[in-house]
């Protein structure tokens, strides 16, 4: 959890509510130290819209451009409302107006924590299905792709140009290899791998 706000007191009273409710927090004067700090850590950025040097805009760019997709709440007072609308338009997760009360706050940092720790399963599970489909050959990645594209299994052996026999036989390796029981396991590892039919 990260605060950058260039308002010092506003910065601490952020840090004590939200180490309050539970959460291990680091507060930055700027957006320039922020950068130079983060190391694609788990949670949410609760951001100010306006600050001297880079404003939260301005970071919120620069973390878009390193591919950095930490969700972003904005801290905004009334006149900074058109520019929140624009940070919402390229991403940011959620925006607070000034002033707010204590637990909207806090139920809008719970929700980006929430959506950040579902994004990083969902990529963890992605990079472990990619693993393990690395592990078929080449020709079992077509039979593969032909399953997925619906394929029966003869239409599947006249496409690449082999036997039925030859075919049921990959299927069932892929099966073995990829530890999967059931077509729909199947279909599911490939779905996390975004895999696709050609």
């Amino acid at each position: 959890m990260f605060v950058v706000d260039d308002d010092d007191a506003l910065r601490d009273s952020l840090r004590a509510l939200l180490g309050s409710a539970g959460f291990r927090c680091e507060g930055y004067a700027s957006a320039a130290e922020f950068l130079a700090a983060y190391r694609d850590e788990a949670g949410c950025l609760l951001l100010d819209v306006r600050m001297p040097g880079m404003s939260g805009l301005r970071l919120q760019d620069q973390l878009a451009e390193r591919g950095v997709p930490i969700p972003i709440v904005f801290v905004t007072g009334h006149g900074d409302v058109p520019m929140a609308v624009e940070a919402m338009r390229k991403g940011a997760f959620d925006f607070l107006e000034k002033p707010y009360a204590d637990e909207e706050l806090l139920d809008r940092v719970r929700r980006a924590i929430a959506s950040d720790a579902s994004r990083r399963r969902e990529e963890e599970e992605r990079r472990a299905a990619e693993a393990a489909l690395e592990a078929l050959t080449a020709r079992e990645r077509e039979v593969l792709d032909c399953l997925l594209a619906g394929r029966t299994g003869r239409a599947t052996a006249q496409q690449l140009g082999i036997t039925e026999k030859t075919v049921e036989f990959h299927r069932s390796r892929i099966m073995q290899k990829l530890q999967m029981r059931t077509r729909e396991q199947l279909f599911e590892l490939c779905r996390r791998a975004r895999v696709f039919p050609q």
